[in-house]
């Protein structure tokens, strides 16, 4: 029977419960949320197209001659030869030194030099 003197018990289990599996979810689901933000990116031109400027390949044999295209320099002529000849040529452009493996270090260090002297700053040394 019910009587208006007894006290009700609150039985808050299951909103617990509840709580626990929402807070659950909004914590797997909360990393996964991403944001979107307006931005402008420029617009490029279709129709120039970017020309790599051409690159140099200089060579040296044993015998220290210089191969630069179809001319063959002496090394000991090859640093005024070049600054006179590179005037045709882009400063800007890539220059590759491939030397022989028995040449002497100075020898390679002097073309390198004399390279860098006629005012080409991509400079690379080529081994094999």
């Amino acid at each position: 029977m019910f009587s208006w003197d007894d006290s009700p018990d609150l039985n808050i289990t299951p909103l617990v419960d509840v709580m626990l599996v929402l807070m659950a979810i909004l914590m797997v689901t909360a990393p996964t949320i991403t944001f979107q933000e307006k931005i402008m990116l420029p617009v490029g031109s279709k129709s120039v197209e970017v020309v790599k400027p051409k690159t140099l390949t200089i060579r040296m044999d044993k015998n220290q001659k210089i191969y630069l295209n179809n001319d063959v320099y002496d090394l000991k002529t090859f640093a005024d030869d070049f600054v006179n000849m590179s005037v045709k040529f882009n400063k800007k452009s890539e220059v590759y030194i491939r030397a022989d493996e028995e040449l002497k270090y100075k020898n390679i260090m002097y073309l390198l030099k004399s390279v860098k002297a006629a005012g080409f700053e991509k400079v690379s040394l080529i081994t094999l």
